[in-house]
């Protein structure tokens, strides 16, 4: 089913009930269009975006994804251990749910480029955005990628908004080639991409807080029960 749903991430922007919050759409230009919102009690926008400065082996990202997490090939020269990730390439092998495992590559960019101007950092300084993890991606043993080495198989934007309970996410997917080149990228493999999202982010939920801690990232020590 096609349909004329707006592409433009701004609309994460808002703290209010979005027409897409979890779901699956093909567009008119045939890239599919995958949505998915995870509650992470007790996190923080700074703790996600830390997480990406942290990861850096297999082990990590199966406690990210016990099931669906295979491998951590490695991050380029442009990362920095525990301090950014922006410009960055990273690539792992994973698997979406029933579909088996594929090599991937992702492409970390500045995330003001993905909303327009001013607009995420207006969002963040009222509070209704707290982090933002913006990509883009390509799978498969020769994925698609630039002249600079983009990926090209499609682009990734993780928002969180920070609350009395914890972070709100909402992540999109876009996946397929603007220009309509190749084949579309079914719908199964979409809803699979759909429950991978919010299965590995509401496992990311359940260690972040104290790792984030137990790290003393940025400098955070923690709360204490008594």
């Amino acid at each position: 089913m096609n349909s004329h749903y707006e592409t433009s991430y701004d609309e994460l922007l808002q703290p209010g009930p979005l027409m897409l919050e979890t779901g699956v759409r093909r567009l008119d230009d045939g890239r599919l269009l995958v949505a998915a919102r995870t509650e992470m009690p007790g996190c923080a926008g700074r703790m996600f975006d830390w997480w990406f400065t942290f990861f850096d082996s297999t082990r990590h990202i199966r406690w990210w994804h016990p099931h669906d997490h295979v491998e951590l090939r490695g991050w380029d020269g442009r990362r920095r251990a525990g301090r950014g990730y922006i410009g960055s390439t990273v690539r792992a092998v994973e698997a979406l749910g029933e579909i088996p495992p594929v090599p991937a590559v992702l492409k970390f960019h500045p995330p003001e480029t993905f909303f327009g101007a001013g607009r995420l950092s207006a969002a963040l300084a009222r509070g209704d955005a707290s982090a933002a993890v913006c990509a883009r991606i390509a799978f498969g043993n020769e994925p698609r990628l630039s002249a600079d080495g983009d990926p090209l198989d499609g682009e990734m934007v993780h928002l969180t908004r920070d609350t009395a309970h914890g972070a709100v996410l909402r992540s999109r997917f876009l996946l397929g080639a603007a220009d309509g080149s190749g084949e579309p990228v079914p719908e199964r493999l979409g809803l699979e991409l759909m429950r991978h999202c919010y299965n590995e982010f509401s496992c990311l939920a359940r260690f972040l807080p104290s790792l984030y801690y137990g790290e003393h990232a940025n400098g955070e020590k923690g709360p204490l029960a008594w």
